[in-house]
């Protein structure tokens, strides 16, 4: 059944791929970006809302070491805004998804971390987050999602995978660190995974509360890094493995971002793919294609 979305952060390397997969579904977008609606201003905010059934909040800063030096700028983008888009859905009756991370987790543990994990952020960027995170389940008991996503990569903006794919055609090797694990997420995958839980929200079949959107299976940023390599036809052991302390910092980094997944479970949804086969997918798509080729 069509319904109607609004996507914040609509020109994000998330929100162009969200915007695609709601229209793919069938569904009526309002697409906004930085320049069509600041989220940091409740008086625009509240008439934004109103007319759609369901918000997806993509827009965040995600400036992590930036955020360190100006976390108050940080704290409004991911936290006072986020509140504000709450309590303009609560008024209109909307149910809201919002876009989290993993960084609000401590990032010290062995075992995937359910969704009712105790947060506990080492850095701003994480505290800033976790701010809206709280805005959303306080003002929205009952029509507030929560979704931790950790690791992106996509064609529509800068991340690991495209940077590694540079550096393939610059460099005769690279050094990545193997001392940090999370889940390797493409956008495009989580796009869809965002689309089929608004749907099951909007049908009655999803319960409100904290969802873990990452891939399946977990890596390093060096196993990340080889996966890369050997998917584009390239040597991995032109990929080096190093430890964090050589690329010193100035936001502390979680070194475990692993996620469970049972929030799908419970919701009726299958989780998402591995990480590895969704990579295989993601470098199929054209931008990843002409890196590829550049890098051959």
């Amino acid at each position: 059944m069509s319904a109607r979305w609004l996507v914040t952060g609509a020109e994000g390397m998330l929100g162009v791929d969200l915007v695609a997969e709601l229209r793919r579904a069938g569904h009526d977008v309002t697409a906004v970006g930085r320049q069509t609606l600041d989220v940091t201003d409740a008086a625009a905010v509240e008439p934004a809302v109103v007319g759609h059934d369901l918000v997806v909040n993509a827009a965040a800063y995600t400036d992590v070491d930036g955020a360190e030096a100006d976390e108050d700028r940080a704290t409004l983008v991911n936290g006072t805004s986020v509140g504000h888009l709450a309590t303009a859905c609560r008024a209109a009756g909307t149910r809201l998804v919002q876009v989290s991370t993993d960084y609000v987790l401590p990032g010290t543990g062995s075992d995937p971390y359910p969704e009712d994990t105790p947060t506990g952020p080492v850095n701003a960027y994480g505290r800033s987050k976790l701010v809206g995170e709280r805005a959303v389940l306080a003002a929205l008991p009952d029509t507030g999602y929560v979704v931790r996503t950790a690791w992106l990569y996509g064609e529509h903006g800068r991340n690991f995978v495209a940077t590694m794919l540079r550096l393939a055609a610059e460099r005769d090797s690279v050094e990545v660190v193997d001392d940090q694990r999370g889940q390797p997420t493409w956008t495009r995958a989580l796009a869809v995974q965002l689309v089929a839980l608004g749907e099951a929200a909007l049908a009655g079949r999803a319960a409100p509360g904290v969802y873990h959107g990452t891939a399946a299976g977990e890596a390093t940023w060096y196993e990340l890094a080889r996966a890369v390599f050997s998917l584009s036809g390239l040597d991995p052991n032109r990929v080096r493995p190093t430890t964090s302390d050589r690329f010193p910092r100035p936001a502390t980094r979680p070194t475990y971002s692993v996620l469970s997944h049972a929030g799908w479970v419970r919701a009726g949804l299958a989780s998402m793919s591995p990480w590895h086969e969704m990579l295989a997918n993601a470098l199929d798509e054209p931008g990843f294609i002409a890196l590829r080729k550049a890098a051959a």
